[in-house]
């Protein structure tokens, strides 16, 4: 069977000025970054118009295994189905970071026939954006100890801003600088953020334009005063400088899938310590440019779908006109309590008990006046029986449910879900709903979250949590919406309680400020915004050969 990286580099892409085409794109509109790879120009950017007729598709999904559940893969292999339908289709996905890239779950580019390529490039270094995010993320970190370091005219007295890298590095978490003496600095503790976790990242994929990414910028509460006064980015005079690095970032990048579908890159959020979503700027433009846009949010819906609407979508007014809900018989058979190494037995009861978890999600989708339609995305190990299973219980939930096979097949193995989800769309234009309103305060908000979609009974909240609350709201900030950051491996706080947990306390320790990005951070549970690497790194599998040719990416 050949691997992912494998199938990629037997591909035979199309120049990206052909791909450009597809979206009546000339070579005017885009600035290639080689021969398979390109940006859309700033001006092209400013003379898109909208398609009023252009319809969004969110694909999210239930709690995942640490391996994932297919969502990129399911995504891909979708918008392929409806380009093979004669649709004229894009894709809207978020950038692959390093640190997943060689730690636990590989790349970020689908899977098997269901690929965005170049797979490698895409995975590793792109178009540098994520390099950029890294340094403007460190000059205003610089320009913040160099600040305080001449004079401190502003009186800064305690720091919020940390340094970020795009990798899994857990020694970073908590640091000593300045050490060495006076003419270093001033010796604190400090620690390092993940890139996808740093509020630029944020911003760069919420800014609706050039102008609104440097207000952003300029926005974000970096430190504190002596007078107990929030100290931003413009107040250091950074946002020019900050700004000047993200233009070329601001672009959306364009790209393929292995059938030639184009796909738009850009971005990327993690979903359990940020809001999990490509760029607004990216979704523009693939909406003006194709009637069909097929999205993803990250992990399962109780982080990325839930923010992509309470976020992403009241932010920007983008708004999916359906939502596909991946699931498998694999993460199931987990939810049921079923070992890693047994997944692959066939085992009906496990399926059944673990189907709470996905009767969990299917709710909290229609809580935003959307029924999903569920994508059983199929692996080798299913059985005839384990499938048949599935699908009745879905039945019962009076939803749609399509089997995937992207990954085998790639667009035929999609067809169906394409045929249904236009369906859907046609006949199912909801009204837009969101969870929470606006003017509720920051408790509200969270409490709202713990128990609609967490379904916690209560919340508690740290001494530190309700200082911060209070601190924020007395600064203008308590209308903001809430992004959590919790684990991935639970609809809870708790990454040991699977399946649907009920009946417990949901625990706040923190609340942060991201006042460029626009939202509240709210940490619950066990959460490093700095990930560290498994006992046997990914990495350790990848190697490139004389030719250039890189083997063991997936």
């Amino acid at each position: 069977m050949l691997s992912d990286i494998d199938i990629a580099n037997n591909a035979t892409p199309f120049k990206i000025s052909k791909i450009a085409k597809k979206l009546n794109l000339t070579d005017e509109d885009i600035e290639p970054y080689g021969h398979y790879k390109a940006k859309l120009s700033a001006s092209c950017l400013k003379n898109l118009t909208k398609n009023p007729n252009a319809r969004l598709i969110l694909v999210t999904a239930l709690t995942p295994t640490p391996a994932g559940e297919g969502k990129s893969t399911v995504s891909i292999g979708l918008a392929d189905a409806l380009s093979s339908l004669k649709y004229k289709t894009a894709l809207s996905l978020r950038e692959p970071s390093l640190g997943p890239c060689f730690g636990v779950k590989g790349g970020a580019c689908g899977g098997g026939y269901s690929q965005i390529i170049p797979m490698d490039e895409i995975n590793l270094n792109f178009t540098g954006d994520i390099h950029a995010v890294t340094a403007a993320n460190n000059l205003l970190a610089a320009m913040l100890d160099n600040h305080i370091k001449q004079k401190n005219r502003l009186g800064i007295q305690k720091i919020y801003f940390k340094r970020c890298l795009d990798m899994n590095d857990r020694v970073l978490r908590q640091i000593r600088t300045g050490m060495g003496g006076k003419k270093n600095g001033s010796p604190r503790t400090d620690g390092f953020n993940i890139t996808a976790a740093s509020e630029i990242m944020a911003i760069l994929c919420l800014a609706e334009n050039l102008t609104d990414l440097k207000r952003r910028l300029g926005n974000i509460v970096i430190a504190e005063n002596k007078n107990g006064l929030p100290v931003t980015a413009k107040d250091i005079r950074a946002d020019g400088a900050m700004t000047a690095i993200l233009k070329n970032a601001l672009c959306p990048n364009l790209v393929q899938t292995l059938e030639h579908t184009p796909a738009f890159v850009h971005g990327g959020p993690f979903a359990n310590i940020a809001h999990g979503t490509s760029s607004v700027i990216a979704a523009r433009a693939a909406l003006s440019l194709a009637d069909y846009v097929v999205t993803e949010a990250g992990f399962g819906a109780d982080l990325g779908a839930e923010k992509f609407f309470d976020i992403f979508s009241r932010t920007s007014g983008i708004y999916p006109d359906a939502v596909v809900l991946v699931a498998t018989i694999r993460a199931l058979k987990m939810h049921g309590r079923v070992r890693k190494e047994h997944l692959g037995v066939e085992n009906l009861n496990a399926i059944t008990e673990g189907f709470a978890n996905l009767r969990a999600h299917i709710n909290n989708i229609k809580k935003f006046n959307r029924t999903p339609i569920v994508a059983l995305n199929l692996f080798s190990t299913d059985t005839p029986k384990e499938i048949e299973h599935t699908l009745s219980l879905l039945k019962k939930e009076n939803v749609q449910a399509v089997i995937s096979e992207g990954w085998a097949k790639g667009s035929n193995g999609c067809k169906n879900l394409a045929k249904t989800v236009i369906k859907s769309i046609n006949l199912n234009l909801n009204e837009n709903k969101l969870l929470y309103e606006d003017k509720a305060s920051l408790k509200e908000k969270i409490r709202k979250l713990a128990k609609e979609i967490y379904n916690a009974d209560a919340v508690s909240f740290s001494s530190l949590a309700d200082k911060n609350i209070l601190k924020f709201t007395r600064w203008g900030f308590g209308n903001l919406p809430i992004c959590m950051a919790k684990t991935q491996n639970s609809i809870s706080h708790d990454k040991t309680l699977l399946g649907a947990p009920s009946h417990y306390i949901f625990p706040i320790t923190d609340i942060r400020l991201s006042a460029g990005a626009g939202f509240i951070v709210a940490y619950s549970g066990e959460i490093n915004t700095m990930p560290g690497l498994p006992p046997v790194p990914a990495a350790e599998k990848i190697d490139v050969d004389e030719n250039g040719t890189i083997t063991g990416l997936f």
